[in-house]
């Protein structure tokens, strides 16, 4: 078996028999492979593991921070200060470059290490059986075709397909996203295009085993199992280079090559600028550098030009003094002095920013041309952010209560008026004795009859019966300590436990105290296939002291329905309704049942409440399976009126399918995630969100942002953090670059005012020019870059990506405030000079060089100049 074969296999095995696998892979149902052939595949199939990575490189973070064209654009600077030997300017610039390096590389260096985090999944050794012998093999050391040997507490080495399971269950919620474990069985095949959470005859790498033990033949290793797919997708980076359009026959053309290479070369510029790569601030950041590069050759022309190109030393530092009159050197590390205090904030707010321009990015978005539903006023809203949002354990509780029970002949119970999951104590039950037609589980308030629960129960046997089996729920303990209770084990059977529990039915009540009512006779170790176990309730009815599980788990009498329900949590109805005035979409992607799902989206206000009133096009689609989703081509969901607000059942490349949808439309996408297998969709996404208790390293790793309480209202909490810093950018942003039209229009336009020798005097000093480049421009900008949000900050419209800072209103004041302050400093040294002084009497020779009582006038109205200009 090659790598190809097993990558080929990878595909159908589920929906293959175990012996159609076992005959490909040439694999022994029970003495499994030699170790011989096992050496060979080994060599042909490479380690079981996801291959090297190189991890974090200073080197390239480095380069990185350097290689940016606001940077750029101050080194050339920089060097022209240093070679005409003007120390103090160019010393100042150097200043700045290093402060902007440093802060960039420290930021940056905490790197995503996610190949790290995948590879310490594996389990280090595996019991698998070679030449009829259980052997124990080191797990990178399987290989397709091995006979591996499961039970309770492994870490499953490799992609296996069943084909002997006792009791056996996995927890998958790392890789598919379903929070409860999976129950596994050997005969059952499924269709091709099943997801992986429903391949019940696989068993995944690096799932764990949580109950049971089970025997399966190895049919993918390292990178190509599911998890080893999500590495490669991590991992691998698209080609930057641009491939040529080909003809029919695969062939291309000699132009259609260089006009591949060609745009490949501008793409690699582009990259090295900073121009097409980074968040849309900092691509704007970048072209408007190169436009100031530009225009500040423009302005040192200019006044070497009004000097007649004298190369005096005082003529070539004014020149690139005024240049750099035209650069905003502060704004780097005033912006990255701003994110990072937004990050501090943040932390309080139970949000952890793990990469700077994603607060940034949360607030660049581009308008997104889909119309889109409100959920509660049913208007047509054009929104800007697309928030994709897991369902269990972020919009709900992750955990599980019993909403409602139904016995036969007695009715309905249901629990209402209780926010606390694993407090037995809270809340009303209500009793319907009607026999129902059908139940609605999704009903919340208690129904019917509000009920005694001890009262009832002392009086009604078949309740009675049905309580005894739900207190042997023996997977979890509920328990109460300092007042507070809490439940441990299996979520279902916690549930199960509290609701008994209301009734004061439970197992330790039962089986302790004087006179207990059950009586444990005897238990034996657990083997994973027969529980040697013996309970006396009241009536002994076998004396047998073993039991074989297979038959005691027949001829059960059936005693009732339980509903079952993971709670929404209290802030997410009201954080998804802000999240909708803001102008943000929400869509869950989740690994849960469909109805269950769209249930879950109903109450949290993601799905319109009046859905007879939606377009039946858009109706049709607003809730889909991944399964109809991925049997989509990307054409067909481009043409769909709507993306679905709820996908169902979804499989890691679902999720990223939904994402490139969505940029596909160009909308901005920020994407929740906990587990492995949300980690490509975290990285695909515009902004990627992990959860902090419940996520896995990897997800982390490969997040931006991280909820330190897995609370989706804590998103809301980066989206006004995000919009706080846009307003002030804004600010800071018309603070400086308003200043550097006025420097520039004052400094060129008084180049006009000429000395006895026809050469220009200039109206400030480069000195001063630098002075209010560094102090009086950027520590004010440091200052509006800490302003607090406005009130009405998660009211506004959203912004507009072609736009972003740049808004017309900001060009427009930028221009009109540049303009008035020049004219303000240009009518202060007129003034001096003129008003107060004699004119052209008063300018004396070489005043740009040195101060002599000939000067004295122009020095005056240089400082009036500074003072007015500061």
């Amino acid at each position: 078996v090659d790598r190809g074969g097993a990558s080929c296999l990878r595909a159908i095995q589920h929906a293959l028999t175990f012996e159609q696998v076992a005959e490909q892979l040439q694999c022994h149902t029970v003495d499994g492979l030699r170790t011989a052939e096992a050496e060979r595949r080994l060599k042909e199939c490479g380690r079981n593991e996801f291959g090297e990575q190189q991890g974090v490189q200073p080197i390239k973070i480095l380069i990185s921070q350097v290689a940016n064209a606001l940077t750029l654009v101050l080194i050339l600077a920089m060097a022209a200060s240093f070679g005409i030997q003007s120390w103090i300017e160019g010393s100042v610039v150097a200043a700045v470059i290093m402060l902007n390096i440093v802060v960039g590389f420290f930021q940056e260096f905490q790197a995503a290490k996610t190949m790290d985090s995948l590879r310490s999944l594996s389990s280090p050794t595996t019991h698998a059986v070679r030449d009829g012998n259980n052997q124990v093999i080191v797990t990178a050391e399987i290989v397709p075709g091995d006979l591996v040997e499961l039970k309770t507490g492994d870490t499953i080495p490799a992609d296996i397909r069943l084909i002997e399971a006792v009791n056996f269950e996995t927890n998958e919620a790392l890789l598919t996203g379903e929070s409860l474990p999976v129950r596994k069985e050997t005969a059952s095949i499924f269709p091709d295009d099943t997801g992986p959470g429903d391949r019940l005859n696989v068993a995944y790498s690096s799932s764990t085993v949580t109950k049971g033990r089970a025997r399966g033949i190895v049919f993918a290793t390292g990178i190509y199992t599911e998890i080893g797919q999500i590495a490669v997708a991590l991992r691998g980076k698209s080609s930057r280079r641009r491939e040529p359009k080909r003809r029919e026959d695969g062939t291309a053309s000699t132009g259609r090559w260089m006009q591949a290479w060609t745009l490949t070369f501008s793409d690699a510029v582009g990259r090295f600028l900073g121009v097409n790569v980074g968040t849309p601030l900092q691509r704007k950041l970048s072209k408007l550098a190169l436009l100031l590069l530009g225009t500040t050759i423009t302005c040192t022309i200019i006044v070497l030009g009004s000097n007649e190109f004298n190369t005096k030393r005082e003529v070539i530092i004014y020149a690139v003094a005024t240049g750099l009159s035209m650069i905003p050197a502060s704004l780097i590390v005033v912006l990255t002095i701003t994110m990072a205090a937004g990050t501090k904030r943040m932390v309080q707010r139970n949000v952890i920013v793990r990469n700077l321009k994603s607060l940034e990015a949360l607030v660049e978005s581009l308008v997104c041309p889909v119309e889109v539903l409100h959920p509660e006023s049913n208007l047509l809203l054009t929104l800007v952010l697309d928030i994709c949002s897991d369902k269990t354990g972020t919009l709900t509780q992750g955990t599980m209560i019993v909403k409602k029970v139904w016995i036969p002949g007695r009715g309905t119970y249901s629990v209402g008026a209780t926010s606390e999951p694993f407090n037995p104590t809270q809340g009303q039950l209500g009793l319907q004795d009607a026999q129902p037609k059908d139940i609605d589980f999704q009903l919340s308030d208690a129904e019917g009859t509000i009920i005694n629960p001890e009262e009832v129960v002392a009086r009604d046997p078949t309740l009675q019966e049905y309580l005894n089996v739900a207190s042997l729920a023996n997977l979890a303990t509920v328990h109460q300590v300092q007042g507070e209770w809490h439940g441990r084990g299996d979520p279902t059977e916690i549930a199960i436990q509290v609701f008994a529990s209301r009734f004061n039915w439970n197992r330790l009540r039962l089986a302790t105290g004087e006179k207990p009512q059950w009586h444990e006779v005897a238990e034996f170790p657990f083997d994973s296939d027969v529980k040697k176990i013996r309970t006396d309730i009241r009536h002994v009815v076998d004396n047998e002291a073993e039991l074989d599980r297979g038959l005691f788990e027949t001829d059960l009498v059936f005693r009732g329905l339980i509903g079952l329900y993971d709670p929404p949590r209290l802030e997410s109805a009201p954080s998804v309704r802000q999240c909708h005035e803001a102008g943000v979409s929400v869509h869950m992607l989740t690994g849960d049942h469909p109805e269950t799902a769209r249930a879950i989206a109903l109450e949290v206000g993601i799905l319109p409440t009046k859905m007879s009133q939606i377009p039946i096009d858009i109706a049709k689609t607003i809730v889909m399976a991944a399964s109809d989703f991925d049997k989509l081509s990307d054409d067909e969901i481009d043409q769909l009126p709507l993306l679905p607000l709820v996908v169902a059942r979804c499989a890691p490349q679902t999720k990223v399918r939904m994402i490139n949808a969505l940029h596909r439309r160009r909308c901005f996408v920020a994407m929740t995630g906990d587990g492995v297998n949300d980690s490509p969709s975290l990285k695909q996404s515009d902004v990627g969100i992990a959860m902090g208790l419940a996520g896995s390293d990897v997800a982390k790793e490969a997040s931006d942002i991280v909820l330190t309480d897995d609370n989706f209202a804590s998103i809301l909490n980066a989206v006004k953090e995000g919009r706080r810093m846009f307003d002030n950018t804004q600010k800071f942003i018309l603070h400086v670059l308003a200043e550097n039209i006025a420097q520039a229009c004052t400094l060129l336009i008084g180049l006009a005012f000429k000395d006895k020798n026809g050469l220009s005097i200039f109206p400030l000093a480069p000195v001063e020019i630098l002075w209010i480049i560094m102090i009086t421009s950027g520590m004010p900008d440091m200052g509006l870059g800490f302003e607090i949000a406005a009130p009405d900050i998660m009211q506004r419209p959203p912004q507009n990506l072609k736009q972003g800072v740049f808004t017309p209103e900001l060009l427009i004041d930028m221009v009109v405030y540049g303009l008035w302050m020049s004219a303000l400093c240009l009518a202060s040294f007129v003034l001096v000079l003129y008003g107060f002084g004699n004119g052209k009497a008063d300018i004396g020779e070489n005043c740009n060089n040195e101060y002599s009582e000939d000067c004295k006038v122009i020095f005056r109205a240089r400082a009036t100049t500074f003072a007015c200009l500061t």
